[in-house]
């Protein structure tokens, strides 16, 4: 079998380690997804590519084909029925992944409040701002009191049966007036999940409309609700990210210490190993094994977390897990839930290495399960790092590539863009505001979601290449910001080297990258703050469907990616996949792809081409840029005395204020 295909053709820093590790001798023996794609020896079923395979019942499973009468359902489910009712059910299955996560934080984030747990609210300003949207009296009161009320509201929301979702109301009015008149403003955020599973269950709702709105609501209950909560407490808790700089890849593994990967999705377990990392008694393990100490790394979504809030390194992506155990040099990888490959057991049996399961929800052969605690997350982490210590000694050969560890900077959230924008006093999204008006950025594009082992993994580096060489600025989340990390697109430098004289400019006078690197896939709901943050500050329309701004997750592969996608969508934004699971019904095709942008503004797109791809989300920022009429450049003028005295309004202070002409 000739190993890596798939990643030989990569030319980019994106693989370059990976080419690296999986060419030496010690990995010879381990068999990664990258030899499993190719010795498949078959295409993907192409009734299930395109929506087309319903198993819902046990008549089937009835394999549709488009106006066919003789290929519908036994039970006369017609094609856009059938592609609707499972694409209801992605969305769905997203959401409670992601609801899933919100609810641990939440627990978390409650026993925090109690004094029940090491760690402490940390974020004071925050904590009053989301206390104010559950309208929670802050006067007078201590943090952890305000916190245990809101971690108990925010819970609620949960379980809601009647009503709709506090968080609803961040959003632009507009938005919220066009979800109330379509019936789509989510309730409980498990009624949205569970309703949608028993509509789309054999012989319940027909109209894929009808279903397609439920999966509407469903995505909003996970991105302004369950994701936002999510996000909003863990930055009380832990602290609201701000810019830092950090390395990422392979080679921040460590030949001289024990080695940790932590991979997931929940903050708390990474946290908590943190802070254990650095006690006394685990450094003196440490030392007693021959080690300098614990060097914990990031893989996938845990990586983001632990990388924007404390700096820790990020050794890989969803794409790089099995290759982070082939280099020999870890000692336990820590994992607790989504987006964990049951194949990196395997691939330890190669190694030293442990990989520990950590959720009682997230098991698997051949790996040691030790319940991580919420409450003893100390201690717990502790014994987790125990058994990491104790397998250093064990270590055999290994190989760290030497000259892969890349510099970025990340930690973009909205707040910090709020601030580098305008400063501690004059904090505003005005600055942005008026370079799109002026023409110096184009817009804004949005590269988040997965990594995917069956196409090309260059394809975040293409998109956003093309994207800021045309002035658009990039917001990234996940593994996509990661794999944009390896390709040296999140350190200021790349400005001068890759962005539009335009959006270098602006970059270069503010300090920032062209790709802002915001957090972990549930941190999109950073993306819609940011958006509704660019609609109030005036000039850009007055809802997110005005701004010119597109959005897309290339290479997705889990569900949740879906979910995203279509809470972006039905919040007005454009978004566009390389592929959806939606080809074989027309019918709904031309709903995602034209239906939804009348009734939303915003829609779904296709397209496998990755220039291409950049290009149609340039077109569509190009469009709004026309509806707003600010297309045409605008010539920088310089005021004489007259002109200002002009436009003053009697006071003698001008109405431009500090921001200046257009």
């Amino acid at each position: 079998m000739t190993r890596l295909t798939g990643c030989e053709s990569c030319t980019d820093l994106t693989c370059s380690s990976t080419i690296e590790v999986l060419g030496s001798d010690v990995s010879k023996n381990v068999v990664t997804a990258y030899d499993r794609v190719q010795s498949r020896g078959m295409s993907a079923c192409l009734f299930g590519s395109g929506g087309t395979c319903c198993r819902n019942c046990n008549m089937g499973p009835c394999q549709i084909i488009d106006g066919v009468e003789e290929m519908i359902g036994i039970c006369g489910a017609t094609a856009e029925t059938v592609v609707a009712r499972n694409y209801a059910r992605t969305i769905a299955a997203g959401t409670a992944a992601h609801a899933d996560h919100a609810r641990e934080m939440i627990f978390g984030f409650i026993a925090t409040a109690k004094g029940e747990t090491p760690h402490e609210i940390k974020d004071e300003e925050k904590l009053h701002m989301l206390a104010k949207v559950f309208e929670i009296e802050t006067e007078g009161r201590d943090k952890n009191e305000i916190a245990l009320e809101l971690g108990e509201k925010a819970l609620a929301e949960f379980g809601k049966q009647q009503g709709t979702q506090v968080m609803l109301k961040r959003a632009p009015k507009k938005r919220q007036e066009l979800w109330k008149r379509l019936g789509v403003e989510p309730r409980g955020i498990d009624r949205e999940v569970t309703e949608t599973m028993h509509r789309t269950h054999m012989g319940v709702d027909q109209h894929y409309e009808n279903i397609m709105l439920q999966g509407a609501r469903v995505a909003l209950a996970d991105g302004w609700a369950a994701s936002m909560l999510s996000t909003d407490l863990t930055d009380i808790m832990f602290g609201t990210p701000v810019p830092i700089r950090a390395m990422v890849d392979l080679g921040v593994l460590k030949e001289d210490m024990v080695n940790v990967a932590v991979h997931g999705h929940e903050p708390l377990l990474a946290e908590s190993l943190c802070m254990a990392a650095q006690q006394e008694d685990i450094q003196a393990l440490c030392k007693k094994v021959g080690a300098k100490g614990v060097n914990l790394v990031g893989v996938c979504c845990t990586g983001n977390e632990i990388l924007m809030r404390r700096g820790i390194p990020v050794a890989g992506s969803f794409i790089q897990q099995e290759m982070v155990l082939a280099t020999g040099a870890v000692e336990a990888m820590v994992v607790d839930i989504q987006c964990v490959m049951q194949s990196v057991a395997q691939v330890a049996k190669n190694f030293h290495t442990e990989i520990i399961t950590t959720n009682y929800r997230a098991k698997m052969p051949d790996a040691i399960h030790l319940q991580f605690d919420e409450v003893d997350s100390l201690n717990s982490a502790k014994d987790i790092l125990k058994r990491a210590i104790g397998n250093f000694k064990k270590r055999g050969a290994c190989h760290i590539p030497k000259d892969t560890k890349l510099d970025v900077v990340v930690g973009f959230s909205h707040e910090t863009i709020n601030y580098i924008l305008g400063g501690r006093f004059r904090s505003s999204y005005r600055p942005l505001n008026d370079n799109i008006i002026n023409g110096r950025i184009r817009g804004v594009g949005a590269i988040v979601g997965c990594e995917n082992y069956k196409l090309p993994d260059d394809v975040h580096v293409i998109v956003a290449k093309e994207l800021i060489k045309n002035d658009v600025l990039v917001l990234a989340t996940g593994c996509a910001a990661q794999a944009l990390g390896r390709a040296g697109l999140l350190n200021p430098e790349a400005a001068a080297k890759y962005a539009g004289p335009g959006l270098a400019e602006v970059c270069e006078t503010v300090g920032m990258p062209p790709v802002l690197h915001m957090g972990s896939c549930v941190d999109n709901s950073r993306i819609l703050i940011a958006a509704t943050a660019m609609v109030e500050e005036g000039g850009l329309g007055d809802d997110i469907s005005d701004l010119p701004a597109a959005g897309t997750a290339p290479l997705w592969m889990s569900e949740k990616a879906v979910s995203i996608g279509e809470y972006f969508a039905t919040s007005g934004v454009y978004v566009v996949f390389q592929n959806l699971p939606v080809s074989g019904s027309k019918v709904m095709k031309k709903y995602l792809y034209e239906d939804m942008e009348e009734m939303y503004g915003g829609m779904w797109d296709t397209e496998p081409d990755p220039v291409k791809l950049a290009h149609k989300m340039i077109a569509h920022i190009d469009k709004k840029r026309a509806a707003l009429g600010i297309d045409k450049k605008r010539e920088r003028v310089l005021f004489d005395m007259q002109m200002r005295r002009d436009l003053t309004d009697g006071t003698g202070l001008t109405d431009v204020g500090c921001h200046g002409p257009a």
